[in-house]
């Protein structure tokens, strides 16, 4: 189940984010891990995450995602080492926000892109999911994503 997708702009968002390369099947670990040491660093930093847990997914290779894991922030913080100070960008974007299983978002994405493709616009080919919950604490079909695609500005 997903809201309406609908188009809106979005302000620039300061975060803590590790880039790298997974294959799908890996990314419960590897977001894992990941948080683990973004909250170790936030909290060497006297500080505790303030936003949403994100992955952006900058392709869509199952077998080799080119992806960034963070957190978003009320305020710029330094990284350290693979930790990098990044800004998500303010922008035009397709967002809904998709209710269960993770493996069953295909049919968010597919109205995301109709939207996309009814307002004449075309998306940039990243991909945003903030976790506004998920495991351990919440039963899988009441986890909730907001996807977020990033549109190319009109020339």
């Amino acid at each position: 189940m997903f809201t309406t997708c609908e188009i809106k702009q979005l302000q620039a968002q300061p975060a803590l984010s590790v880039r790298g390369r997974a294959a799908v099947q890996n990314l419960p670990v590897l977001i894992g891990q990941t948080c683990d040491r973004l909250i170790s660093h936030l909290q060497g930093l006297g500080e505790a995450p303030s936003g949403d847990l994100f992955v952006a997914y900058y392709n869509m290779d199952m077998q080799d995602l080119d992806l960034e894991i963070g957190f978003t922030l009320s305020q710029p913080l330094p990284g350290k080492d693979d930790i990098q100070s990044v800004t998500i960008p303010a922008g035009l974007v397709a967002t809904c926000t998709y209710t269960g299983p993770y493996e069953y978002m295909a049919p968010a994405y597919e109205a995301l892109n109709a939207c996309i493709k009814e307002n004449g616009r075309e998306a940039t080919g990243i991909a945003y999911e903030y976790y506004l919950n998920g495991p351990p604490e919440t039963p899988p079909e009441e986890y909730q994503t907001r996807i977020v695609l990033p549109l190319n500005t009109p020339a």
